[in-house]
């Protein structure tokens, strides 16, 4: 199969692993929605939605930020807050779990404004863990995105990366703490809300195989 003919066909589940340039990528528009779908180094990845110990808090981040634009007088710097948003890097297509848009005054052009924060929720595998601190964190803060989010419920923390011209500015805030920022004057961000509703969910144990009575492990 070419690799145009595979572009041209329902996107879904088999089509992972598919070779496939940006502008493809950026034309499709006949795929299975029940899936997620990236471009990285040139292949089309396609994965489940995350679980709901990822959506749970995330919908809870957006209830936040949403009471902040209804609520707060100062609440009109946020222009703009999606989830499960494609964010367009230098070669690369990646989805975000959020992507807030601030300070432009208007409705973003999603093709065009680069997200102003970006925020990934850590998966538990140690691949994803690699591509939420460092793959994502270059790419983000190369297109100019102000601060990249990364919500690790395992180790009961949120890591910041504020993009300065010397280099990134790391901050860790603690579970038990409240995280705020100037992109978005007066919204006050309390990690507990987050992780309390990912210990809703019980977490996946991988199961180590058995091996056979009496053979070697």
């Amino acid at each position: 199969m070419s690799r145009n003919v595979a572009v041209r066909r329902r996107v879904g589940l088999r089509s992972s692993g598919v070779s496939m340039t940006p502008e493809e990528f950026d034309s499709l528009t006949d795929f299975d929605e029940r899936y997620r779908y990236e471009l990285i180094r040139g292949v089309l990845i396609v994965t489940p939605p995350p679980g709901a110990a990822e959506r749970d808090p995330n919908d809870e981040l957006g209830h936040l930020l949403r009471s902040y634009v209804e609520n707060h007088p100062q609440g009109a710097a946020l222009d703009l807050t999606l989830p499960e948003e494609t964010v367009v890097t230098a070669k690369e297509r990646r989805r975000a779990d959020r992507a807030i848009w601030a300070g432009l005054g208007r409705t973003p052009n999603l093709g065009k404004d680069v997200p102003t924060i970006v925020i990934e929720f850590v998966s538990s595998s140690r691949r994803d863990h690699l591509r939420d601190y460092e793959e994502k964190l270059q790419e983000y803060l190369a297109i100019g995105v102000a601060e990249y989010w990364i919500i690790d419920r395992f180790r009961r923390i949120m890591t910041v990366y504020r993009n300065h011209p010397g280099g990134p500015v790391t901050i860790v805030v603690q579970d038990t703490e409240t995280y705020q920022t100037e992109l978005l004057p007066g919204f006050a961000l309390p990690l507990f809300r987050l992780f309390g509703r990912a210990d809703l969910w019980p977490q996946r144990r991988k199961h180590r195989r058995r091996p056979p009575a009496g053979g070697a492990p």
